[in-house]
């Protein structure tokens, strides 16, 4: 069965070493694994925390953070060596962890949460942040592969980039990439806005997929939203993915007006049965759609 994760904004960000009793929560509550940020220096311990995941019976998968500063498609050349350099440093940190990929949106140009509005540009320059992407991306697996890592690109929706919003996108950007290091990491939340139909993204998408994000609609706990998670199930069946599942649910308990939903909130009580509802549901797809026992 495909070993399945929670994210771990979903208790606590950053996740530091006081969070570590977490850890043994989410198995408990029948994870395999968590999805923690690429840790600043400083932020964690790596020998520290790699001992705490064993400890736990938990494996690892990580998620980058990219910014302006640090942006393969800047066009400031200073910027993108710098998100060249922090692909090294996450492929660095990932071997000293024991996990076998880094997602997240590596090409840069964050949108929204930069406080950064999206605006045309002219051919010239999209063209050549293609060329940036690819130039990065390219050396980044060549990170990857000598830390026996894998990187996953992933899409976002297009408020939070202007450069890959699609899986057909993001199967070209492979295409011009062409490494064994460097693969797609799908997310049905971002799936559900910009991809014609989810499944069959899945489907285009499959030869280069590392990682698969299963989140909702509206971010809250799987099976809470409209996604038909079914046939999604069912497709991942199909094209033979085993991978990385992981979870991404955002806490939407508070409907008042004027609350931000676009922002992960911590924790008010133990949520241990929210947690094991909603990674059973999902193995439970899984065995009833054929995936591996």
């Amino acid at each position: 069965m495909n070993p399945i994760g929670i994210i771990s904004m979903q208790y606590n960000r950053p996740f530091v070493a006081a969070d570590f009793a977490q850890l043994g929560r989410w198995k408990a509550a029948g994870y395999d694994f968590a999805e923690l940020l690429v840790p600043e220096p400083g932020e964690l311990d790596l020998a520290a925390t790699r001992r705490a995941l064993d400890d736990a019976g938990l494996g690892v998968v990580l998620a980058a953070r990219v910014n302006l500063d640090r942006n393969l498609t800047s066009d400031e050349a200073a910027k993108r060596q710098a998100g060249a350099d922090y692909l090294a440093y996450c492929a660095e940190t990932a071997e000293a962890l024991g996990a076998k990929v880094v997602g997240g949106p590596l090409y840069g140009n964050p949108l929204v949460f930069a406080g950064r509005a999206p605006h045309a540009v002219p051919e010239s320059l999209r063209q050549a942040r293609v060329d940036w992407c690819v130039e990065g991306l390219v050396k980044g697996g060549d990170a990857a592969a000598r830390c026996s890592i894998r990187f996953g690109v992933e899409p976002l929706n297009r408020f939070e980039t202007d450069i890959l919003n699609t899986t057909r996108q993001g199967v070209a950007l492979m295409q011009l990439v062409n490494h064994a290091s460097v693969g797609l990491v799908l997310d049905t939340f971002h799936m559900n806005m910009e991809d014609d139909d989810i499944c069959s993204a899945l489907r285009e998408g499959a030869a280069h997929m590392v990682h698969f994000q299963a989140n909702e609609n509206h971010r809250g706990y799987l099976g809470t939203g409209h996604i038909d998670w079914n046939p999604v199930v069912r497709t991942l069946a199909e094209i033979g993915y085993t991978g990385s599942i992981s979870l991404e649910p955002f806490r939407r308990r508070d409907e008042r007006i004027g609350i931000p939903f676009a922002q992960w909130k911590p924790p008010v009580k133990d949520e241990t049965e929210e947690l094991s509802a909603a990674c059973a549901f999902l193995k439970n797809l899984i065995t009833l759609n054929g995936g591996r026992k």
